[in-house]
């Protein structure tokens, strides 16, 4: 098969080793990436991005490359659990920034916001001439308390209004862009079409959600299956997913009081449900029943 691309030079050694790793069970076993496609139940694009660095392989694809190359996945596994914390550590690092520089362009609309009212409560009525009222000194007192009686009223005024003093608009528009419920959509990667419950009941690879953007964030075995639930910090949304699937198996996802389901049919290997709003990985949980009764949630 075609020689590999070099790997990022930013990957993290662990990672790099790991996915090296893989090549080289792929090129023993003389599999092209659609044959892999095929025999493991993950994508094509979906391998091309883990052969690649791009994205880390989640356990079920490891564990299925391994019974299609027949590799113990013992040892695979236990280099996926130490690359997994290494992606992890890369993607803390990553979110750090990304918040930084979400608190530094709040910053400074709030600056800009700050400065317009700075040009209201300069404005001060002119000075009578000092034939018709005290002395200078008097003047300078009296403008400097009406700009600082301006100043208050504007501040209380802006906080009136943030706040929604009088009718609780404000105070429940204020309090929904922290909320997983957000909706906006401004300042999302190219690709990712949804947010927060606007993905809720979407799937996830149509909305841009999966590929680069998502992690494994919780996994568990149950029979033959491997269950997990998939999480996108940028879309605000996970996700259940299980591999090693037969027809019959359904698997959900629970997060927020919300509930969905995905079923698994005849010749798919693996099935995954549509997205839920969640603010972190931690609130979902996925849970499968097998067509044969046995039935096991993500802890």
């Amino acid at each position: 098969m075609a020689r590999w691309k070099a790997l990022p030079e930013e990957l993290d050694p662990q990672i790099g080793e790991f996915t090296s790793q893989l090549r080289r069970l792929v090129d023993q076993g003389g599999l092209s990436v659609a044959a892999l496609a095929d025999r493991t139940g993950y994508s094509r694009t979906s391998w091309e991005r883990y052969l690649n660095g791009r994205l880390l392989a989640p356990k079920g694809a490891v564990v299925a490359l391994a019974e299609v190359t027949g590799t113990s996945p013992v040892h695979l596994t236990t280099m996926w659990e130490l690359a997994e914390r290494a992606w992890s550590r890369a993607e803390s690092r990553h979110d750090r920034t990304m918040e930084q520089i979400r608190i530094t362009r709040a910053r400074a609309e709030l600056g800009d916001f700050g400065g317009g009212t700075g040009t209201t409560t300069a404005e001060a009525p002119p000075a009578p001439p000092p034939s018709a009222g005290p002395p200078a000194g008097g003047h300078r007192v009296v403008l400097l308390f009406l700009a600082g009686a301006v100043a208050v009223f504007v501040v209380l005024g802006t906080v009136f209004l943030l706040t929604g003093r009088g009718d609780g608009r404000g105070s429940r528009e204020a309090a929904g862009p922290s909320s997983p419920a957000a909706t906006s959509a401004a300042g999302l990667p190219p690709g990712v079409k949804c947010v927060g419950v606007g993905c809720t009941g979407k799937d996830a690879e149509a909305m841009g959600c999966s590929g680069d953007l998502v992690t494994t964030a919780r996994t568990a075995t149950v029979g033959a299956a491997t269950l997990e639930v998939r999480y996108s910090r940028t879309c605000g949304a996970a996700w259940g997913r299980i591999t090693g699937a037969a027809p019959g198996d359904r698997v959900r996802v629970t997060a927020g009081g919300e509930t969905r389901r995905g079923d698994a049919v005849a010749g798919e290997t693996y099935t995954y449900t549509p997205m839920v709003a969640v603010g972190r990985a931690g609130e979902a949980e996925a849970c499968v029943t097998l067509a044969s009764g046995r039935s096991g949630c993500t802890k």
